[in-house]
């Protein structure tokens, strides 16, 4: 994402679009989490995260069985435009 800031959201590594968290992800000790900041997001891509455990903003996974590149770039994509969107 060429215009997104690397940035610290709620103390993980993440990403801003205009000042606006985009993503964020980090690792644990028992897992590692993905963090669309969009409940709306997740929800689009339900039937994408079966067999991950996801909450309001949070996809989280084990490292042996880590999100595919390609949900990752739809997850990211559907969250800029709904950057984007609230920006309009």
């Amino acid at each position: 994402m060429p215009d997104a800031d690397e940035a610290f959201v709620y103390g993980v590594p993440g990403f801003k679009l205009g000042g606006k968290s985009l993503v964020c992800y980090a690792g644990f000790k028992h897992h590692c989490g993905f963090y669309p900041m969009s409940p709306a997001v997740i929800a689009a891509y339900s039937s994408d995260l079966a067999g991950y455990e996801v909450a309001k903003g949070t996809i989280r996974f084990q490292p042996e069985k880590p999100l595919p590149k390609t949900l990752v770039k739809k997850l990211v994509k559907a969250r800029v435009a709904e950057l984007l969107k609230e920006g309009s």
